[in-house]
C-alpha cells in the first residue's frame, strides 16, 4: 500500500477544509477544486426539497427526528470503525521493527480496532517486510464481521422504528416485496435509510445487480417458491411485488450516475422497465395470464437520497410516463400539519395513477404513499447531516461483496454488492465492480478486498458444506477471470457463510478455508 497515497480519512479531511473555506457560500452549492486550491468556478445546486437558506426551517411534520438521529448515530459508528482501519495500519507501519514489534502491533490493533492481526504475518515481517495490502484486507474483513456481530445492539435503536415491516407489507396485500437495486454502493443503505424498510423483514428479498439488471430465471424461481409456499399454507389472496430501483445523479448527471449504463439516466430507467416486462411475460406464459407479479419502478437521486415512484399503467405494466417525486412532495407539504400533509401525498399518488389509468390496487397505492412519506425523513436526514447533498457524490466503497447480501451491514457507499449464484451468471456485475475498484483502489496501490458470502439452511443436510464449496468455486472463478488484468496478489478474499435457519452469521468457513484463503489471497 503506497504511503504516498492519500487515505480516505485524509481525503475526507481535505473535503471538510474545502467546505470550511467556502462556508460563506449559499447552502446547496456544489464545490469544485482541491483542498489547497479552491477554484472560484462553482456550480450552484439548489435543493429541490427545501430552500436551505430560506426563512422557513427544513423541518417537516412527517419526519421522524428520533429515527433520523438513531440512524445517524449508527452511520457514525460504522464510519468510524472502517475509517480506523487505515489510521491504525499507518500507526502499525511506524512502529520500530525490533523483537517487540509483533506484541506492540497486536496491542495497538486490539486497542483501536478490537481484534488482532494475523500473528504469522507479523512474525515474518523482519525478513519479508509487512504486507500492508494483506493486512488492510484482513482488517476490513474483520471490521465487517465485528459490525455483523454487533448489529443487534448497534441497530436496535432504529430497527424497530422502521415504518414498513412485515405487518405493513401484508396489510398492503403482499406476501413478498422483491427489491432489486443497482449493485452500486451508494444504494447499500436503501432499505433502512432511503425507504425506511426493516432489512430483517421476512417478506423482503434484496438482490442487487449492476444496473438493476436482475436475472429473469432466478426471479422466476423465487416467485415460484414464494407462491408455492403461500398455497401450501392455504394463504391465498396476497400477491408478489417486484420492485426495480435505478439511480441517477442530479449534481453530475453525465458522470456520477449508474456506471453500468454509462451514467445515462434514461437508459438505466428503460433497462429496469424492460426486465420487469420480461419477468411478467415469463410468469404469464409459464403459469398463466394474470399470475405475473405486481411491479413498481423507483428512481433514486443518490446525491439527495430522494426517490421518484413510477406507477404501473392500465395493464399493470411498468411505465415511465408519470412519476411521483418525493422531493417535490417535501417542498409542497413543508409547513403543513401531519394530517394535511398525509392527505396531500395520497392525493398526489391518486392523481398520478389516474393520469395513466393505472391498474395499481389500493394496497399498492397505500404502499407507494408510505414509501413517499418514509422518504421525506431521509431527504431531511441528508439536509440535516450532509448539508443537503452528499459531499462525496461518487463511489467510495471499501470492498466488494459477491453472493448473498449482508443484511447486518447497512450504510451508503460501504460496499459494492453483486448478487449471484455462480460467477458465470454474475460475471457482468463483478466486471462493473472491478472497473470501479480499479479506480478506487488499484490506482492508489490498494488491494481489492472481495467477500464471497452465501446463505445456507442448516435444516437441510449438507447445506453448509455446499455453501462453503460454492464460496471456493466463485473465488477460483474470480481469480481466473481477472488473472493478468489486476496485479498479482491484488485480489484479497474472505469466504463467509450465514445460516438462514440458525444462529451462525457471516462466519469464516473453517480453519482449512481460512488457511486456503491466506495461501491464495495473503500468500501466507
Amino acid at each position: 500500500m503506497a504511503n504516498v497515497m492519500l487515505s480516505r480519512v485524509q481525503q475526507r479531511q481535505a473535503q471538510r477544509r474545502v467546505r470550511s473555506h467556502a462556508s460563506h457560500l449559499p447552502g446547496g452549492t456544489l464545490l469544485r477544486g482541491c483542498a489547497d486550491a479552491v477554484t472560484p468556478a462553482r456550480v450552484v445546486m439548489a435543493n429541490p426539497a427545501c430552500d436551505l437558506d430560506g426563512r422557513q426551517p427544513c423541518e417537516h411534520a412527517l419526519v421522524d427526528g428520533g429515527l433520523n438521529k438513531a440512524l445517524y448515530d449508527y452511520e457514525a459508528v460504522l464510519q468510524a470503525r472502517f475509517d480506523s482501519v487505515e489510521q491504525t495500519l499507518q500507526a502499525v507501519a511506524r512502529l520500530p521493527r525490533d523483537e517487540t514489534f509483533p506484541a506492540q502491533a497486536q496491542q495497538l490493533t486490539r486497542a483501536r480496532l478490537g481484534f488482532e492481526l494475523p500473528a504469522e504475518m507479523l512474525k515474518r515481517s523482519w525478513i519479508e517486510g509487512l504486507d500492508m495490502a494483506a493486512l488492510y484486507a484482513h482488517c476490513l474483513f474483520e471490521a465487517v464481521r465485528v459490525s455483523a456481530k454487533q448489529a443487534p445492539q448497534e441497530q436496535d435503536d432504529w430497527l424497530h422504528g422502521m415504518v414498513i415491516d412485515d405487518e405493513f407489507i401484508a396489510e398492503c396485500g403482499y406476501h413478498t416485496l422483491d427489491i432489486t437495486p443497482c449493485a452500486d454502493g451508494r444504494l447499500q443503505g436503501l432499505l433502512p435509510f432511503v425507504l425506511r424498510i426493516a432489512p430483517t423483514s421476512e417478506s423482503v428479498l434484496l438482490k442487487a445487480y449492476a444496473g438493476a439488471l436482475f436475472d429473469i430465471d432466478l426471479d422466476l424461481s423465487d416467485w415460484t417458491q414464494r407462491e408455492l409456499a403461500q398455497r401450501l399454507s392455504a394463504r391465498l389472496g396476497a400477491r408478489y411485488l417486484k420492485m426495480a430501483v435505478y439511480h441517477y445523479s442530479s449534481s453530475a448527471p453525465s458522470k456520477e450516475g449508474c456506471a453500468a449504463h454509462g451514467s445515462d439516466e434514461g437508459a438505466a430507467r428503460s433497462a429496469a422497465i424492460t426486465r420487469l416486462e420480461q419477468l411478467r411475460y415469463g410468469v404469464a406464459h409459464a403459469f398463466g395470464a394474470g399470475l405475473g407479479p405486481d411491479i413498481l419502478v423507483l428512481g433514486l437521486d443518490t446525491d439527495l437520497d430522494a426517490i421518484r415512484v413510477h406507477l404501473p399503467d392500465a395493464q399493470g405494466e411498468p411505465s415511465e410516463a408519470v412519476a411521483v417525486e418525493a422531493a417535490q412532495i417535501y417542498r409542497e407539504t413543508l409547513g403543513m400539519p401531519v394530517a394535511q400533509a398525509r392527505a396531500h401525498i395520497m392525493q398526489s399518488v391518486d392523481r398520478a395513477a389516474a393520469s395513466v389509468g393505472s391498474s395499481a390496487s389500493a394496497g399498492l397505492k397505500r404502499l407507494v404513499t408510505q414509501l413517499i412519506e418514509a422518504n421525506l425523513s431521509q431527504i431531511e436526514y441528508v439536509i440535516q447531516h450532509h448539508e443537503g447533498r452528499y459531499a462525496h457524490l461518487g463511489h467510495g466503497e471499501r470492498f466488494i461483496c459477491v453472493g448473498d447480501s449482508i443484511d447486518e451491514l447497512q450504510m451508503r457507499n460501504l460496499y459494492y454488492f453483486a448478487h449471484l449464484d455462480t460467477l458465470e451468471e454474475g460475471a457482468a456485475c463483478v466486471d462493473v465492480g472491478l472497473n470501479i475498484f480499479e479506480k478506487l483502489n488499484l490506482s492508489r496501490g490498494f488491494p481489492v478486498p472481495i467477500m464471497v458470502h452465501f446463505h445456507y439452511a442448516s435444516v437441510i443436510p449438507g447445506a453448509r458444506e455446499r455453501a462453503a464449496e460454492r464460496c471456493k468455486r466463485v473465488m477460483r472463478g474470480i481469480q481466473a477471470r481477472y488473472a493478468g488484468r489486476v496485479p498479482d496478489g491484488a485480489l484479497k478474499f474472505a469466504l463467509c457463510v450465514s445460516d438462514v435457519t440458525g444462529a451462525e452469521s457471516l462466519c469464516l468457513i473453517g480453519e482449512y478455508c481460512v488457511r486456503s484463503v491466506r495461501q491464495e489471497g495473503y500468500d501466507a
